[in-house]
């Protein structure tokens, strides 16, 4: 038994989009699928020697619940965004949203901010780094669903995850652009443990990390996966020196997140009763969570952050 997206699902997604932009008082869609070219590649041990658009930043898998919100964040702020995605199917849902605006009346609202589509392989580091290129910063909000997998999210996916993370922690750092790194993990990173050890603090924080043998025995697929993917970014950002936040936000809820989210959230919710009897059930608005994304990464352009 998989998960399986209905057609009303899917609208009700672009809907959302659409209402998105709409929010976005002056700001126009324009969904340009941005075509690869060779530029010429400056190592990123002179990163900072290297003069970027501080306001053009990448968010992967933008057309997702989570993702939509960040876009909208950052349009509000005057960024302008590069969505990269790794399938045409994406590309189209961005396209039929373009043709609505238009139909609408309202593709002559003129603006200086705009969202670039990009199609690459999260496989291979090459293809984010053209991706990522010219870019100041990068936003990795993508989960990984199997539609087989009975939650959405299976052993392999766990693995599919931890090895994309590698890859666009590694094509940050080879891209010489890109100053900031924004990862978004999830409190599951934090708080699988085993309670019966009575050597662990009960207070959660950014030293709080589960177990990922514990993961392993309760089969909690989504929070290992979400664990290594976090854990391979922290050692690649120290052993390179690649500026990384990471955001471990609880069950992301929201207007219309019932049709808008539904694979992560029955694999975010595995596990959930014991989460409830030890007061870790946490949930967020995604609106927040969004604005802590780009709070986030505002701040890490200050001195203090590093």
């Amino acid at each position: 038994m998989g998960v399986i997206r209905t057609d009303e699902s899917r609208r009700a997604e672009i809907e959302e989009f659409r209402r998105m932009l709409l929010s976005c008082s002056g700001v126009v869609l324009k969904v340009r699928t941005e075509v690869k070219y060779n530029r010429r590649q400056v190592p990123a041990s002179n990163r900072n020697e290297v003069t970027v658009d501080q306001k053009l930043v990448c968010v992967t898998s933008g057309v997702s619940f989570l993702g939509i919100a960040i876009v909208k964040k950052l349009l509000l702020r005057g960024y302008s965004v590069r969505i990269i995605v790794d399938n045409e199917g994406d590309i189209e849902r961005l396209r039929e949203i373009e043709i609505t605006e238009e139909a609408g009346g309202r593709s002559n609202i003129t603006s200086s901010n705009q969202i670039g589509v990009v199609q690459a392989n999260f496989n291979e580091r090459r293809s984010l780094m053209e991706a990522f290129d010219g870019c100041c910063a990068v936003f990795h909000t993508a989960a990984f669903i199997d539609p087989s997998g009975l939650s959405g999210y299976s052993k392999i996916m766990a693995e599919v995850e931890a090895r994309a993370a590698e890859n666009i922690a590694e094509a940050c750092v080879a891209t010489s652009s890109i100053r900031n790194y924004v990862l978004t993990s999830s409190l599951l990173t934090c708080i699988w443990r085993d309670i019966s050890d009575s050597s662990l603090s009960p207070v959660v924080d950014h030293n709080t990390w589960s177990d990922e043998s514990f993961c392993k025995r309760k089969k909690l697929w989504y929070a290992l996966g979400k664990l290594k993917a976090e854990h391979v970014s922290w050692k690649i950002a120290k052993e390179k020196g690649l500026k990384l936040a990471t955001i471990c936000s609880g069950l992301v809820t929201g207007p219309r997140y019932f049709c808008a989210n539904p694979s992560s959230t029955i694999a975010y919710l595995k596990g959930g009763q014991d989460m409830y009897d030890y007061s870790l059930l946490a949930t967020v608005d995604v609106d927040k969570l969004a604005d802590a994304h780009v709070y986030v990464y505002e701040e890490m352009n200050k001195k203090w952050w590093w």
